[in-house]
């Protein structure tokens, strides 16, 4: 299922970003597709993205709410806010283990071998603060003379936009760095920490930074697809909580906001069935790896 996912991963991010021919037009592609909804982390800026970002799209809603109520034009954008809530309550963070490019980054830097580290959970509530303060209510206090405000996320933070949109219009369009400045090297100085952070500690941008990662994580519990499990074949043997890349304790709370149904956590851990996937509240038979025996006669085997 992990090799799976990957090519899931994998196929994602060349949909989003199907804009092959980048290199020799060295610009940001402006055809039909830019009005889908990318489901992930993608940067509209990067030269090869062909969808938008629906962080950097909320915060351009919000950020010229004001100029469209003083033209008599109420539309918001609710194409963004509802692709966004469609994906949250289908999927919910699902979209961060699956789909999202950013997230496959994370999971290959983790890779590199090295010395691990937890990240303690208060960090976590992070997410929340980016999506509430600096996505939300930044563009809409922090406005110039005329109303207008700025995407803040994508212009002070965002360690993806850098990577995927940054570097690579430098690369393609040199004249560019007459234009650098602080905040580039603000975000740049982020992107490093965050690789650094990424090799020793598992996808620590989504779990404490992510805006959107927060905001699929406010809908997990109610979400479409999710894992569930069954109590009654449980051991609580806790293998669960070792195989879990975003550090979650399944056992312990199956609508943990963290849990992205990477399915580590079935396949790989436990023994006795009691973790199956759930489509509208339909349960999907997981992989048998325990029959013949009752759970808790293999919990006494084990122990």
């Amino acid at each position: 299922m992990e090799l799976v996912r990957k090519w899931v991963q994998v196929i994602f991010g060349l949909l989003t970003n199907a804009n092959w021919a980048f290199p020799f037009t060295r610009s940001i592609y402006q055809g039909p597709l830019k009005v889908l909804c990318a489901p992930g982390l993608n940067c509209y800026s990067c030269p090869a993205a062909t969808t938008y970002c629906p962080i950097g799209s909320l915060q351009n809603i919000l950020g010229g709410i004001r100029i469209s109520l003083a033209n008599s034009q109420y539309f918001f954008g609710l194409s963004v806010i509802g692709g966004m809530g469609v994906l949250g309550a289908m999927f919910g963070r699902m979209i961060c283990g699956w789909a999202c490019p950013f997230g496959f980054i994370q999971e290959l830097l983790h890779k590199i071998p090295s010395r691990k580290f937890f990240i303690p959970r208060p960090l976590n509530y992070g997410k929340y603060v980016m999506l509430l303060g600096v996505v939300i209510l930044m563009p809409l206090v922090l406005v110039d003379e005329f109303g207008g405000s700025s995407p803040w996320f994508c212009k002070l933070i965002c360690p993806a936009g850098t990577l995927e949109a940054g570097l690579p219009m430098l690369l393609l369009q040199p004249n560019l760095v007459n234009t650098i400045g602080l905040l580039f090297y603000n975000k740049l100085t982020i992107l490093i920490l965050i690789i650094v952070w990424s090799v020793i500690a598992s996808r620590p941008f989504c779990r404490t930074i992510c805006p959107l990662g927060g905001f699929y994580a406010l809908l997990n519990r109610f979400r479409l697809v999710k894992l569930t499990l069954d109590s009654t074949r449980c051991t609580n043997c806790k293998a669960c909580h070792h195989v879990c890349p975003m550090e979650v304790k399944f056992n312990e709370n199956p609508d943990d906001p963290e849990c992205i149904s990477c399915m580590a956590c079935m396949h790989r851990a436990c023994k006795f069935e009691a973790i199956s996937i759930e489509i509208g509240g339909i349960p999907l038979k997981s992989s048998s790896r325990a029959k013949g025996r009752a759970p808790r006669e293999d919990a006494a085997a084990i122990h």
